[in-house]
């Protein structure tokens, strides 16, 4: 199934509204707390003179990062203006960007045509999908990688619902760009930590390597602290 008009307008509306300054987007940190990091536990597993594919890319901050240590680096992104940010912020960058809906088969099958096996880089994009559609996000990577590239794949654990709701429950309510997030109808932490495991079993991956980490955000809780997510990677090829 594809993505319903009421999801696809909701990102939209949230990467219209949002300016082109840095860390605007909560998700959006610096790629030293992200993708570095990310690539270190990713690398011993990828041929990088294979294209990395950055699915869900928002404005491309990480996707920059991976044009560094891969051959070849192609953002992705459901939301028109997120690819527009994306665009804009590369000013001149090895990078390409592509909008792209992960639910949409056809064109899955032919970035893959084009592009061959590839790697993937993917942050935190099923847990916040549409339940109905999250299969077929599991099953995007699982094409893109096809049987020689590998996946990097990070989702939000349960344990990211306490720090939500330690956030959301501050007498002056949530911070102004998690505020922003709910304002705009999406649900972060949204999928259990079983069912992310089930979908990428269901779409043929295999886990070569999996742990615990924490995705930072560019948002801070009342009493200073920045706001880390719970969440699980892991490392994926295709069976």
């Amino acid at each position: 199934m594809n993505v319903s008009d009421n999801y696809r307008d909701n990102w939209e509306s949230y990467w219209r509204g949002t300016s082109d300054a840095t860390g605007e987007a909560i998700w959006d940190c610096d790629p030293a707390l992200s993708a570095e990091p990310h690539s270190k536990l990713f690398l011993p597993h990828a041929d990088t003179t294979r294209t990395i594919v950055d699915l869900g890319c928002g404005n491309g901050t990480q996707t920059r990062y991976l044009a560094t240590r891969f051959a070849r680096a192609v953002g992705v992104d459901l939301s028109h203006a997120a690819i527009e940010h994306a665009r804009r912020a590369a000013d001149g960058a090895p990078v390409e960007f592509q909008q792209l809906d992960l639910t949409d088969t056809g064109a899955v099958k032919a970035l893959h045509d084009r592009l061959g096996d590839s790697n993937v880089y993917m942050r935190a994009v099923i847990h916040q999908s549409e339940p109905a559609a999250r299969a077929a996000v599991a099953a995007a990577v699982a094409e893109i990688i096809g049987s020689e590239g590998r996946a990097f794949v990070v989702e939000l654990t349960s344990g990211s619902r306490d720090v939500l709701k330690r956030a959301t429950d501050d007498p002056e309510g949530p911070p102004a760009k998690l505020r922003r997030v709910f304002d705009h109808g999406l649900k972060p932490a949204d999928a259990d930590d079983q069912e992310i495991l089930r979908l990428l079993a269901e779409a043929g991956l295999q886990v070569l390597a999996d742990g615990e980490t924490t995705l930072p955000q560019t948002e801070y809780l009342a009493d200073g602290t920045r706001i880390d997510l719970p969440a699980r990677w892991f490392v994926l090829a295709g069976k």
